[in-house]
């Protein structure tokens, strides 16, 4: 059975659709009808073409991923059908369990039209196929990765994801001490469990300049890092460098616009970040003959200094202000999904450094 990687996205992606169906998790209630009761209901009274849209695009990813998993491990015959099927079952629980929400309605509509977006991404999958587009990815992955690089680009391809969220720091993922503290402290709330709850010696300071620089110099390099150590030769790694400075430049701007306001989308890129990103930009052509071995290492030093200057900073009150504009969607709503991201992106990349320290050097 050949490795793959949409498998691993296609279960990503069945997360995200369970977490977008089902948020906010709340006020779940019983309402004396079966779960299934919305296939006979009524045709919607209020409906629009964005609706049409985003429920075959929503679920278009995952036929598509489920599809192109099974491509790889050698299914052909059954396999937009299936595809399609497993899509459909997950729309169905989905919009079942909707019923149980007073937030969410469920409807026979929006199931049809899931169904049809699985089954376009799978005969997509299937289309690629046919027309060699898969088997020419697969020498395109022989020649510039390594046999297992799997988790590697599973979480390349989530980061960019990731810095859609907005961040105290350009680049600056991971900044989860604070809310974790609040939030801990919020669920132990009148009980004696609070005075167990460890206080800090030293009430958390601002970054100055010269370590918030630090971070986004760290921000940029661990992705550019953990893409050295899947990444075969050195000149590949020459125009990977490129494509993570481009991509992440490129993700901030729009976080910054779709967060701020299109007229902000370059109010980030201040002095210190400018600094950065050009230091940044010169230590990845300094680490691009790093064997893969000690590009693991340095990952994981990296992220340790990175982690531990970033959480020993305070949000700003404007940045609080828009935490709360993403979390009530007024711009784009992924529901909570990206700020999770934004949170746990370094710590998998620190689990999959650490899990890759006791594996044998890949073949060439």
């Amino acid at each position: 059975m050949r490795k793959t990687s949409a498998w691993p996205l296609a279960l990503l992606y069945t997360g995200l659709i369970f977490y977008a169906s089902l948020y906010p998790f709340s006020d779940w209630r019983y309402q004396g009808i079966v779960p299934w009761a919305f296939l006979s209901g009524p045709w919607p009274r209020y409906w629009s073409g964005f609706d049409v849209v985003v429920n075959v695009i929503g679920y278009a990813p995952l036929g598509f991923l489920l599809a192109l998993s099974a491509l790889r491990i050698g299914g052909t015959r059954f396999t937009v059908p299936l595809a399609t099927l497993m899509a459909g079952l997950l729309s169905l629980a989905m919009e079942s369990l909707q019923s149980y929400l007073p937030a969410r309605v469920p409807s026979h509509i929006d199931l049809f039209l899931n169904i049809l977006g699985a089954w376009v991404g799978a005969l997509l999958a299937w289309a690629l196929e046919r027309s060699g587009g898969i088997d020419r990815w697969s020498r395109f992955r022989a020649r510039w990765f390594v046999a297992d690089a799997r988790g590697g680009l599973v979480l390349l391809a989530l980061w960019p994801l990731a810095l859609l969220f907005p961040a105290t720091v350009p680049f600056g993922l991971g900044q989860v001490e604070e809310r974790m503290e609040a939030a801990l402290a919020d669920a132990l709330h009148e009980t004696p469990f609070l005075n167990w709850l460890p206080v800090r010696d030293i009430e958390l300071q601002p970054l100055v300049p010269g370590v918030e620089l630090v971070c986004v110099v760290l921000g940029l390099l661990i992705p550019c890092l953990l893409g050295y150590c899947i990444i075969r030769r050195t000149a590949q790694r020459a125009l990977f460098l490129l494509v993570v400075v481009s991509v992440g430049v490129a993700t901030t701007a729009l976080s910054a616009a779709l967060s701020y306001g299109p007229e902000h989308v370059w109010a980030w890129l201040n002095l210190p970040v400018k600094v950065g990103i050009a230091t940044a930009w010169v230590l990845m052509i300094l680490l691009l003959w790093l064997p893969r071995r000690v590009s693991v290492a340095v990952v994981l030093l990296t992220l340790g200094i990175y982690l531990g200057l970033l959480n020993q900073a305070p949000a700003s009150p404007y940045f609080a202000q828009t935490l709360s504009t993403w979390e009530q969607g007024r711009f784009i709503r992924f529901h909570g999904l990206a700020q999770w991201l934004g949170w746990l992106w370094p710590y998998a990349v620190l689990v999959y450094g650490l899990m890759q320290v006791g594996k044998r050097e890949p073949r060439n």
